[in-house]
């Protein structure tokens, strides 16, 4: 028969550890405050001021106003501006810009100057006002970078022409290159890497300090002549190959399923892949030597891993997170890995334009590292 006040004694004691558990209590509270922010605040799907070279090749009051219609829509902020179309070209596979408008030197012969403008240029003939007014050239690998220009390709320039404008023929020519055919598994399966890597390396080094106290070797440890820094780079080194396999098998299965091929340098993507590895095992060592137990750990892993699927641009674009979000998601090593693997496996980005990241990537694994280290010192302490 249940007894009431042995189930009234259990759920005391039940209250009492939660109370006393400060860890397990702040993930009760924090998880739905986080997710209400990163999904109400943070995370925008209708994409505005999207980073865009101008080249503007006709260098005339035409082209300004032309320029001018364009940033009102508020789609796009022109953040470069270059001379020619191949710098913007570099521009974009660098990863400065996700975008290029080039307006042509003919614009005049395309466009039909209202008297508000400026002087009348000479009439235009049929084939001229039949062509596309001006070109973009975007970065097809995010598809949704793709749509939100490609809203753009029948814009409206009805106060630009003197005769009414042919509907028929779309107003800007849109190129996009990396992903023409806008796959989604080609902008997903470089971004799962970054994202498997992330739950995994962190999941595996979160535990690994408070792992050797549950299981009573803290104290072999403490009389061993190994220093702090030691132990850390031991307790790493055996998932760096472990990452190197997992990215291997993730970005082998995405060539034979989804045809998605790497057209950059092998020998960047596995550096690149390294350094990122690190960065993720010395974040997971530092957490390991803050939680008390290993459940503290697991939760706060998923203090890691939540932001870096919603705010590194894996699932929504980084462009369309307000100024804030983007700087949480720049402290975050998977937000500089995933533009580091895109670039690299997509856009055959090389060392020029994906070297910060590397750097950053760098740095961020020699300081966890260190961190780490000073923290299971002070442990010993």
């Amino acid at each position: 028969m249940i007894s009431p006040f042995r189930m009234m004694a259990v759920l005391r004691k039940e209250l009492l550890q939660l109370k006393r558990d400060r860890m397990t209590f702040g993930m009760i509270v924090m998880i739905p405050i986080i997710q209400l922010l990163l999904f109400g605040y943070a995370i925008e799907t209708n994409l505005r001021h999207i980073p865009a070279a101008l080249v503007d090749q006709a260098q005339s009051g035409l082209s300004r106003a032309l320029v001018q219609m364009v940033e009102a829509t508020q789609i796009v902020d022109f953040t470069e501006r270059h001379m020619t179309a191949e710098a913007a070209e570099r521009a974009i596979r660098a990863g400065h810009v996700r975008a290029a408008f080039v307006i042509p030197e003919d614009l005049a012969g395309r466009l039909v100057r209202s008297p508000a403008v400026g002087m009348d240029p000479p009439p235009a003939t049929d084939a001229q006002v039949s062509r596309p007014v001006a070109q973009w050239i975007v970065d097809g690998s995010d598809t949704t970078i793709g749509a939100a220009l490609k809203s753009l390709r029948n814009m409206p320039l009805t106060e630009l022409f003197r005769r009414p404008q042919n509907m028929s023929v779309p107003t800007f020519e849109v190129a996009l290159f990396y992903n023409p055919e806008q796959r989604t598994e080609v902008n997903i399966v470089p971004g799962l890497v970054g994202i498997i890597l992330t739950m995994t390396m962190v999941l595996f080094t979160s535990a690994a300090i408070v792992r050797e106290s549950e299981h009573g070797n803290m104290e072999m440890l403490i009389n061993t002549p190994v220093r702090p820094v030691e132990l850390m780079l031991g307790k790493i080194v055996p998932f760096l190959g472990i990452g190197l396999i997992q990215a291997c098998l993730i970005l082998g299965l995405g060539r034979a399923i989804f045809g998605v091929a790497i057209v950059g340098s092998l020998w960047l993507l596995l550096w690149g892949g390294l350094l990122f590895i690190a960065a993720s095992l010395s974040l997971g060592l530092v957490i390991s030597t803050i939680a008390k137990t290993q459940l503290q750990a697991m939760q706060m892993t998923f203090f890691i891993v939540l932001p870096s699927i919603l705010l590194s641009g894996f699932m929504f674009p980084y462009e369309g997170m307000p100024v804030p979000a983007q700087w949480l998601a720049n402290a975050l090593p998977v937000t500089h890995f995933l533009r580091l693997i895109r670039g690299v496996v997509l856009r055959d980005a090389g060392l020029a334009e994906i070297g910060p990241q590397m750097l950053w990537l760098a740095c961020f694994a020699a300081i966890g590292l260190g961190i780490a280290s000073l923290r299971f010192r002070k442990r010993l302490d």
